[in-house]
């Protein structure tokens, strides 16, 4: 059992609202998952030709600005690292293809946890209130997000367990349910040369979308192919850089709800988690139907 929260704010100026406006949401899915806690939120886009990394050390106490100085030393570019705590946001002008095998060679304690224009992710261990805290998740700000509490089933608590996962560029996935081959899905996709961090089978999922789209799906297409490709139970809830997206297996036995307003769209496992948002009296709510997918886009 998981719980799973994403807001989408239509107005623009409700985005430096975003993460105050989320808080209540997520803490309000902490019975659901007490291990872990985890947000990805999608702010204004960096120029075409940079990328920001997100990324978590072991410890607190993290020689960034060492990281700094040998990322600026190697690739002989300018860089600007952002830090809070043991996460940092990296901006280059360096793809990803470059800077991940770099960064898993000589920083092999690093995890980077997502890369794109758009997106910065932080997660870790703990329960969801101490988690937003300490990466102040009420001041974030953007257009939309996905955050996830997690109660763990099948795969260790560590930081890079926790959810959202990503792949590629600006794409990531939260899930609350089980896949049951998540390894057949692994099989197909590394020979292919797609490289898995973890044993999570939310990861399986992820990565799968995301080879999907590259191929050449839009989301809804690569959402659609996974109804006959991955098992089990489930609720994914998406963040890509222009849209929300939700889906639920052909069962629908893990929760969801949707309440919808002019100022916003959120997403939750449960009521109550969206209870405090404002104007929620008059929103539409409903329950999302098994295998129809969902989609919200920014305006």
């Amino acid at each position: 059992m998981c719980g799973i929260v994403g807001l989408l704010v239509k107005k623009p100026q409700l985005r430096e609202q975003l993460g105050s406006l989320m808080m209540p949401m997520l803490i309000g899915m902490t019975e659901r998952g007490p291990d872990s806690a985890g947000l990805a939120v999608f702010t204004e886009a960096l120029p075409e030709d940079q990328r920001k990394y997100s990324l978590c050390a072991p410890e607190w106490e993290y020689d960034w600005a060492g990281f700094e100085a040998e990322f600026i030393r190697h690739f002989g570019t300018e860089a600007a690292i952002r830090t809070k705590g043991n996460h940092a946001v990296l901006t280059c002008d360096e793809p990803a293809a470059s800077v991940r095998p770099w960064a898993a060679r000589v920083f092999p304690d690093l995890h980077v946890l997502c890369a794109g224009r758009q997106v910065d992710i932080y997660k870790d261990i703990g329960n969801p209130a101490d988690v937003a805290a300490r990466y102040d998740f009420d001041t974030l700000t953007g257009t939309h997000l996905v955050g996830h509490t997690r109660m763990a089933t099948e795969s260790a608590v560590t930081p890079d367990r926790a959810h959202p996962f990503t792949a590629g560029e600006d794409f990531c996935l939260v899930h609350n349910g089980s896949l049951s081959n998540p390894y057949q899905i692994r099989r197909k996709l590394e020979p292919l040369g797609i490289r898995f961090d973890t044993d999570n089978d939310t990861e399986a999922a992820c990565r799968y979308f995301e080879w999907r789209m590259r191929e050449g799906d839009d989301l809804e297409s690569a959402i659609r192919s996974g109804f006959d490709e991955l098992d089990g139970f489930y609720t994914f809830l998406m963040g890509s850089r222009e849209a929300l997206a939700l889906v639920r297996d052909a069962f629908a036995c893990k929760p969801a709800v949707v309440a919808e307003t002019e100022d916003y769209v959120a997403v939750s496992s449960e009521y109550r988690s969206l209870a405090r948002l404002p104007g929620v009296k008059n929103a539409n709510v409903f329950e999302p139907v098994p295998e129809e997918i969902y989609v919200w886009r920014v305006s």
